[in-house]
């Protein structure tokens, strides 16, 4: 893989209240032998010429893995009104059909379940929706993250990758990186078998842009 470098694994979430899980998730996986690009940690490619936009974008294109982690907390970082930047890795990962692992909060999925059963459900159903101080979320866009992490609109039978561990607290989300990345010639293994022609094409795009 990668010409015999270290897989690459992009870790994409907010960072408001999980500083310390960052760190922790940031030291597993290079203790397992990835590189690790996290914002938080300022080990993504950032190139001058970019916006902070465009250089998580690519860094989500290059990348070989993706890990992504959906909290209560949307994140500030928005181009105008629009979707944040760590929404926009997600929808990027998933289109991409990046080999990839997710984890969503507890209270995500508590208040999905919770409009859902108050009628609230889907984006159209929650348009209108305007969200108390208070409220254990501060954007609903966190939970169509979720949805389309689960590639809800989906039918069953057609979903793959669509497993998404839901974590309490940062020795739940510890314990999922911990069991999905610790054996890294199996990870390795499972990228080479099943998405070989993806990785292939991240490596074309990094080349080029790694050029330019």
């Amino acid at each position: 893989m990668r010409d015999n470098k270290k897989l690459t694994v992009m870790v994409s979430s907010t960072v408001y209240g999980i500083e310390e899980l960052l760190d922790r998730i940031y030291t597993l996986l290079t203790a397992f032998g990835y590189e690790v690009w996290m914002s938080h940690k300022g080990t993504v490619p950032v190139f001058s010429n970019r916006s902070a936009f465009e250089n998580c974008i690519a860094a989500t294109e290059n990348c070989d893995l993706f890990l992504g982690l959906i909290t209560p907390h949307y994140g500030s970082g928005r181009d105008g009104d629009g979707l944040s930047i760590t929404h926009q890795e997600l929808k990027r990962a998933v289109a991409l059909n990046k080999p990839r692992w997710l984890l969503v909060h507890d209270h995500v999925v508590f208040a999905r379940l919770l409009l859902k059963h108050l009628g609230y459900e889907g984006k159209a159903g929650r348009g209108g929706l305007s969200l108390e101080k208070n409220w254990i979320l501060n954007d609903l866009r966190v939970i169509d993250m979720y949805e389309e992490a689960i590639l809800s609109e989906k039918p069953l039978r057609k979903r793959q990758g669509n497993w998404v561990q839901e974590f309490r607290s940062g020795d739940d989300a510890a314990l999922f990186a911990t069991a999905q990345f610790s054996r890294y010639q199996d990870v390795e293994a499972f990228v080479e078998e099943n998405f070989r022609d993806s990785a292939s094409v991240s490596r074309t795009v990094q080349g080029r842009r790694g050029s330019s």
